[in-house]
């Protein structure tokens, strides 16, 4: 009986043990040529990086893609530019930080183009309406992120914009892992979330001033939408509009350098 208890234990120990062995051996493994090619046509920066953030980030990338099930959907075949790509720019939100790679997430779900995702709505007077709504990205609480490929890959009018479906969707995803979707990540101190609160209300307020009076703004509009719309569309500003974010709105860019760990003003 001795035994068979010892054998059930080391079982259940491998358990655990193997799959950190398997993503120590993948850890381990050379970054594919390949791969580095994908990150300098699809991310616009990576090249001007430095080394020990770009080391960073692939290292990031492998356990990425191996822990995460990409799902090709519409008749789309999954490649590997689409799994580096859309791994490259969900890890740049990783870079510096004591994170794990998404631990919530399972599964990338990604589409040629725009998806219809339906939805219900209930009106003041309790009618119910369904609808079908043309997306472009959804992040979801269930282990899944839904992308265009359109969108995801590298496109000249979202640069020309600011805008990335990729990092919008994968900051909703870190706002999720405190268990609410606010628009407040995990920012591991009282002082910190004070700090934040304080500057995020002021900047949102401010977005919809700029909206109610017709006043430019370099923060998408849609961010007005709510909280968490507003820390996902800061996120994209942070990453694709950094100059400009840290020109205008310079105490919303250091909340987000404080809690990105990063500055991408040195090499966006």
């Amino acid at each position: 009986m001795e035994w068979l208890l010892a054998v059930l234990v080391l079982l259940g120990l491998g358990v655990f043990v193997l799959p950190r062995a398997r993503l120590r051996y993948v850890l381990s493994q050379a970054f594919p040529l390949n791969y580095s090619k994908i990150l300098r046509k699809n991310l616009p920066g990576y090249s001007r990086m430095p080394t020990d953030l770009q080391m960073q980030l692939k290292r990031r990338i492998r356990q990425f893609l191996y822990q995460k099930t990409f799902v090709g959907c519409g008749g789309l075949t999954i490649t590997d530019e689409i799994r580096v790509t859309i791994a490259g720019k969900a890890c740049l939100l990783l870079l510096n930080r004591e994170s794990d790679v998404y631990p919530q997430l399972t599964h990338v779900l990604v589409y040629p183009s725009a998806f219809v995702a339906p939805r219900t709505q209930m009106n003041t007077g309790g009618v119910v309406t369904h609808t079908n709504q043309g997306l472009s990205g959804e992040s979801w609480s269930d282990g899944r992120v839904i992308l265009a490929w359109d969108q995801a890959a590298h496109n000249p009018e979202n640069e020309a914009r600011g805008q990335d479906v990729v990092l919008h969707e994968f900051a909703h995803q870190l706002d999720s892992e405190t268990g609410s979707t606010n628009g407040a990540p995990d920012l591991k101190t009282a002082a910190a979330y004070k700090a934040w609160s304080q500057v995020m209300e002021r900047e949102f307020s401010q977005l919809l001033h700029a909206i109610e009076n017709d006043m430019p703004t370099i923060i998408d509009p849609y961010g007005a939408t709510n909280p968490a719309e507003f820390f996902a569309v800061v996120t994209e500003a942070f990453f694709k509009k950094s100059q400009d974010l840290a020109h205008y709105h310079p105490a919303l860019y250091t909340q987000l350098r404080n809690y990105y760990q990063v500055d991408p003003c040195d090499w966006i």
